[in-house]
């Protein structure tokens, strides 16, 4: 089936009204090729696509191109298709091949003859240094892995279930216990297979666990693969090893990484840019230390103190392998799920627009999460077992008066309650969790 994305209405957007250049970037196999492939082509864009890995003579062309005459002659040499001024639209895909391309970008637009798409991968790390950004010429949208709700298009839910269930979170009233239960399961579901496109769609057609974990392997494989082919010899080897080591901290009860399990002895400020290029490069996602968790957080950032998640929770249940993912779908209560759940919420927040922190004090707890949500700082707890109502850290924030918190959220395996400030979710709700109170439902 094609999977709908959320962020497909954007680049609907674009192609319909905007002169403006279109910058799509996200980790790899995300799906942003064949998304805007398919969107350009339902809009009746007349298009010619240009992928700088597999025609790397295609950089030369832009390089050498002064004008839009030269680039129309020279792209038209390598692909075979006539382009039409004013009407064509140039999709050029693994653009961090010459990344000199997003600053040039400029003047071909002022210039005005065609309309240009650019997309890759790594472009949070190939862009880091690039001196002068063409402010006012270029849209740029980052896609994500599938969320929660986008993955359930290959389920039986309908839209008017999602509808119903959103009302109920707006109005915070339970959920009937059948349909509620049902989403839990979908839940788990999605935990095993996660939100990689090719994942999604081979479990869809096999339903067979081994399939997904094997697509988890390739892709994984290609990380691996760029973590090596665009760094020094130096830095390959610690990327490489940083990335390894998050399955295993997500196991420990506080979930945060220790530098010092990298080796001992080792610091942050050594292997401070190994972070940040697995930050970038949209495979790793961190919530940062902050140490008063008021808003705005980012003012009490503190970096050397973070957690770390992979950027899709299929990836990480497949590191821990089939008996995992099987006692998750069965709900064996037994399996350590907790750093499995944090890392779906945190997945869930950020491609929601959150930026992601914890909070940890000697006097108070440690919050899982806290982030800028309804104008207000908003503790999040996320409890994989029974004794979700167990949560000091969380009662003891919303009671300190000087934090000013509405109010506080609990994800569990449960249905809608309140207690006070606090608000039980089943863990499901993530989905409506979006920054600004935004709606983005799909088409």
């Amino acid at each position: 089936m094609e999977l709908k994305r959320k962020c497909e209405i954007k680049i609907r957007e674009w192609c319909r009204k905007s002169t403006k250049a279109l910058l799509v970037k996200g980790a790899r196999q995300v799906g942003k090729t064949h998304l805007i492939r398919r969107v350009l082509k339902e809009e009746g864009c007349d298009f010619i696509e240009i992928n700088l890995i597999e025609t790397p003579e295609a950089i030369s062309i832009l390089e050498q191109s002064r004008t839009a005459e030269d680039l129309m002659i020279g792209l038209s040499t390598i692909n075979g298709k006539k382009l039409q001024k004013g009407q064509t639209v140039i999709f050029i895909d693994e653009v961090q091949k010459y990344k000199e391309m997003v600053t040039k970008i400029k003047f071909l637009v002022d210039e005005g003859s065609f309309r240009y798409v650019l997309s890759g991968s790594l472009l949070g790390v190939e862009l880091t240094n690039i001196e002068s950004a063409p402010v006012g010429y270029l849209t740029s949208i980052e896609m994500f892995p599938l969320d929660l709700e986008e993955f359930l298009q290959i389920t039986e839910i309908s839209d008017e279930v999602i509808h119903s269930l959103k009302k109920s979170f707006e109005t915070r009233t339970p959920v009937m216990d059948a349909v509620n239960d049902k989403m839990l399961s979908l839940f788990r579901r999605y935990l095993v297979v996660g939100g990689m496109p090719e994942a999604v769609s081979v479990f869809a057609e096999t339903k067979n666990l081994r399939d997904v974990i094997n697509v988890h392997q390739d892709i994984k494989s290609l990380y691996k693969l760029d973590f090596t082919q665009y760094e020094e010899d130096d830095r390959k080897l610690m990327i490489t090893n940083a990335y390894n080591l998050i399955p295993s901290e997500l196991l420990k009860q506080n979930k945060r990484y220790i530098i010092g399990d990298l080796k001992k002895g080792l610091h942050y400020d050594r292997v401070e840019s190994t972070f940040l290029w697995l930050y970038n490069a949209g495979v790793a996602i961190p919530a940062f230390n902050s140490t008063e968790p008021r808003i705005p957080l980012k003012i009490n950032e503190k970096q050397s103190l973070f957690k770390l998640y992979m950027s899709d929770v299929g990836l990480l249940t497949s590191e821990y392998g089939m008996s995992t993912k099987r006692m998750l779908i069965s709900n064996d209560n037994s399996l350590n799920a907790g750093g499995i759940y944090e890392n779906a919420v945190a997945q869930q927040l950020k491609a929601a627009g959150f930026d992601i922190y914890y909070y940890n004090s000697n006097r108070l707890g440690e919050l899982d999460f806290v982030i800028d949500y309804d104008n207000s700082s908003t503790p999040i707890e996320v409890k994989s077992g029974k004794d979700y109502n167990k949560h000091s850290a969380l009662t003891n924030c919303l009671r300190n008066t000087e934090y000013d918190m509405k109010e506080g959220f609990v994800f569990a395996d449960c249905n809608i309650e309140k207690d006070g400030k606090t608000t039980y979710l089943p863990i499901y709700m993530l989905m409506f969790f979006q920054k600004d109170l935004e709606d983005y439902y799909l088409e």
